[in-house]
């Protein structure tokens, strides 16, 4: 039977590298951009997301020893979000930086699937990537609240701003970071169970392929 494109976009080794390297290029650029643009937070997630797509090829020392490329897709498209949401100035970009931090959360832990001895069950997976982007919440928040206490900035506690505005908006918070790891939990789960990582990947343990667990 002829393979479809799509099956080959899903299966090819150097179609997943390349497209993969072409990804992390991308956001490459864009953290250097949003620096020079004076978005260090920004900048910081686009860096992270680099750092971790290049693990790989540089711990197995080839060049297709490369993430998903729908993983690294997913993971591209909340840190350009916020980028244009907050340079615009459009918003805060609050869903998009708790989708880039499930998008992190999702990329480590189909690193620690693939190219690790390490093996998720579906359930452990989605459990992960939610927990972790709720619990970068929680850090975040405190991190605010701890600069507004000691520094004097005004991430949260501003003068005239009641406190009750100010719970609504970490609550606020704290359900994007809820929904946004869900989000990334189901997708997880398809790469898991619908992209033959085994085939396509270098250095992917065959035991990693297609969401089987031990």
């Amino acid at each position: 039977m002829n393979e479809t494109p799509l099956a080959r976009v899903l299966s090819d080794e150097r179609l997943n590298a390349g497209l993969a390297w072409a990804l992390t290029a991308g956001v490459a650029a864009l953290a250097v951009g949003s620096l020079l643009e004076g978005e260090p937070l920004s900048a910081g997630f686009a860096a992270v997301v680099v750092a971790l797509a290049v693990v790989p090829p540089v711990g197995f020392r080839h060049p297709r020893a490369m993430l998903p490329w729908e993983v690294l897709a997913l993971a591209s498209l909340p840190v350009l979000a916020r980028t244009v949401v907050v340079l615009s100035g459009l918003g805060t970009g609050r869903i998009a930086t708790y989708v880039a931090v499930a998008a992190v959360a999702l990329i480590v832990a189909v690193e620690l699937h693939v190219f690790t001895a390490v093996r998720m069950s579906p359930g452990f997976a989605v459990v992960f990537v939610v927990l972790t982007t709720m619990a970068a919440a929680g850090v975040w928040a405190v991190t605010r609240w701890a600069a507004d206490v000691l520094l004097g900035t005004g991430f949260l506690l501003r003068p005239g701003v009641e406190e009750a505005t100010v719970e609504r908006r970490l609550m606020l918070d704290f359900l994007a970071s809820t929904v946004a790891g869900l989000g990334g939990a189901v997708f997880q789960l398809y790469v898991r169970r619908q992209a033959p990582l085994d085939e396509r990947i270098v250095g992917a343990d065959a035991d990693a392929g297609l969401g089987e667990v031990p």
